[in-house]
């Protein structure tokens, strides 16, 4: 089980901000989100989207404990 912290209009897209979910690693994990809101789940695979894993930015795929923390980041704008 991960918590999966979901941040802007990630958030806004999905109707809640935190929740665990049951996942060994982000590739599953993100199969689940998907599964649950297709919406979400392109959302989560667009462009720009970052994933954090225990505060850290990680690309590509991670192994994930029964404690981690996983946050999809929307792409940044502003100036």
């Amino acid at each position: 089980m991960a918590r999966v912290l979901l941040f802007g209009r990630l958030a806004d897209q999905a109707g809640w901000r935190d929740r665990v979910v049951d996942a060994l690693d982000l590739s599953s994990l993100r199969g689940a989100l998907a599964a649950a809101d297709p919406g979400l789940g392109e959302a989560l695979a667009a462009p720009g989207v970052q994933v954090a894993v225990d505060k850290a930015i990680v690309r590509g795929e991670a192994t994930l404990s029964p404690f981690t923390e996983v946050a999809f980041l929307p792409p940044m704008s502003g100036g």
